[in-house]
């Protein structure tokens, strides 16, 4: 269950750096408010003086500079704080990103962040934007009670009586409409769910007319038509309680008139009340306006706070200044009775693997292979230091990795994932030569597709293979001691597949990388020094470059 707690400490968290200006700022605004009510009540007694005092008209002039001064330095001050929160927010939350241990971020689904670094973010910064407003307003209605109260407390009564059940009758609209709120919000996270189908499934999509139709009709057709029909009726509510609201405005103006003779009221003290209270249901109406702005600010807040919540038990260290750099010579990686156990969730038995005992030499060229789900990937994921064992230990060069020390250790890996992702930029040092760049562009037949521009791949609109061609010169420029590639040949055509293996690997050895191959191809096990097989988790079988060459010519 959510901790209401950790949701007011966020928000504390997030105004201290500025509550000094969110403060003065929101009390220079309510001061732009009371002034108006200053500024009313100096109006009516001009209507009604028998002469235009100088002084009068002086603290006429002076009270509209405040009014002007005191609104528009609150709402840049407000503004300002607001954008500032924002910023932090996002910066927050990238960072937890950033930090999340990567088999909990692999398990959380993509479409919720998107829903809550655009939506929720979204809301907030919109709500920011009128937190001046409210205060201004706030200040107004209070300012105006306070003199409607001097004025005549008989008349206040009955006006306070007409826009108190207007008031309430729009916080219970509030209350009607918060079930609707979070559903509108669970809706906005099944869109942005069907909108990565739209966009990702696009090819898919055109090859299918059943399911692009579903997609349309029944799955993005029904998350569109749910915000519809749920923003329309929480609008239609407010709009009643409005509605209400403003007759029981005029209802109550009304009886004051019918009440003049009887309450034997002074005609300047009716006519100026009725003036002030004419004015005042402005912003009245602008407090009003903004309880939806502000119900759903509170729900996209919690589910900010949730995130970064679910996030909180980080890699901190992550964000930390870079410690002294682990020795690029590589004798040893090992995995000594390593286990990892998948998190148990409906259905089967969740997949785990090992304990598992493997050394890795410096120098040599080790193929994992293996079936479909045999553990493979997650094998490489806790050699690079990806997942963290939870029996036994990783060691390099005969000393454990620790949560201190995971970060350094991971620098020594460059890796093309199956599922990698293929940046742009170039992340080399300074006064590092780009002429390298075009030689290993050269080297990997891309040369002709590709240059670079401003520290970056003029494109990465290729085909699949050739894709992989980039992401392995990253490989290259990184120049790490430890290579991992998870079936980096597997959308190769056969010539260059056949490059990687026979020219590729065994040039790198020769530079003296350790490298680690995740391999369907059979035919090239021979270009292993050292080859394991997976099984169901386990390593069932472990052969040296002499006997995988015996089984391949067998």
């Amino acid at each position: 269950m959510f901790d209401k707690r950790n949701l007011v400490f966020t928000a504390f968290s997030l105004l201290r750096p500025f509550w000094l200006i969110s403060l003065l700022s929101t009390l220079i605004g309510a001061l732009g408010g009371l002034t108006t009510a200053w500024l009313l009540a100096t109006i009516n007694q001009a209507l009604y003086a028998d002469a235009i005092e100088s002084s009068l008209a002086w603290i006429f002039a002076g009270l509209v500079v405040l009014k002007l001064v005191g609104e528009s330095t609150a709402n840049l001050s407000n503004g300002f704080v607001g954008q500032q929160i924002i910023a932090r927010l996002r910066k927050d939350l990238s960072d937890k990103i950033l930090t999340a241990p990567i088999d909990r971020l692999e398990r959380f689904q993509v479409h919720r962040l998107s829903a809550a670094l655009n939506h929720d973010l979204g809301l907030i910064s919109a709500f920011t934007f009128q937190v001046s407003t409210l205060a201004i307003s706030a200040s107004i209605v209070f300012g105006c009670i306070v003199y409607l109260l001097l004025l005549s407390p008989t008349l206040f009564l009955i006006a306070a009586a007409g826009i108190g059940a207007g008031a309430a009758a729009n916080l219970y609209a509030r209350h009607l409409t918060a079930k609707r709120v979070e559903r509108i919000r669970m809706a906005h996270e099944d869109l942005h769910k069907h909108f990565r189908c739209l966009t990702q499934g696009a090819k898919e999509l055109r090859l299918n007319r059943l399911r692009r139709s579903a997609l349309r009709e029944n799955q993005l057709g029904s998350a569109v038509n749910r915000i519809r029909d749920e923003t329309l009726s929480s609008t239609r509510i407010f709009m009643a309680a409005n509605t209400f609201a403003t007759l029981m405005f005029f209802a109550a103006i009304g009886l004051l008139i019918a009440l003049r003779f009887g309450l034997k009221l002074d005609k300047s003290v009716l006519s100026g009340f009725i003036l002030v209270l004419l004015f005042v249901k402005g912003p009245i109406d602008q407090i009003l306006s903004l309880l939806p702005l502000i119900g759903q600010a509170q729900v996209a807040f919690r589910k900010l706070v949730e995130l970064a919540t679910e996030f909180s038990n980080s890699e901190q260290y992550l964000l930390l200044e870079p410690q002294k750099p682990i020795s690029p010579i590589i004798t040893s990686i090992e995995l000594s009775g390593v286990l990892y156990a998948f998190p148990a969730e409906k259905g089967p038995s969740p997949f785990s693997l090992g304990p598992v005992d493997l050394t890795i030499k410096g120098g040599e060229i080790l193929f994992i292979v293996g079936e479909n789900g045999s553990g493979k990937t997650t094998l490489i994921k806790l050699i690079l230091g990806l997942y963290t064992p939870q029996e036994g230990a990783v060691l390099l060069n005969g000393e454990a990795v620790t949560t201190e020390t995971c970060d350094d250790y991971r620098q020594i890996f460059s890796t093309v994932f199956f599922d990698y992702y293929l940046f742009e930029d170039l992340a080399t040092p300074d006064g590092f030569g780009l002429e390298k760049v075009t030689t290993y562009l050269e080297k990997l037949d891309i040369a002709h597709k590709v240059r670079i521009e401003g520290g970056a791949f003029s494109t990465t609109d290729l085909s699949a293979g050739q894709r992989k061609r980039l992401a392995l010169i990253h490989c290259y420029l990184e120049n790490r001691p430890v290579l991992v590639f998870d079936e980096w040949a597997a959308e190769q055509d056969p010539t260059f597949r056949t490059i990687f293996y026979r020219e590729l690997l065994p040039d790198l050895k020769r530079q003296g990388k350790t490298l680690i191959v995740i391999s369907h191809d059979d035919r090239y096990f021979d270009a292993a020094d050292r080859l394991i097989r997976l099984k169901e988790g386990q390593i069932v079988e472990a052969w040296t470059e002499e006997s995988a060459a015996q089984a391949l010519r067998g």
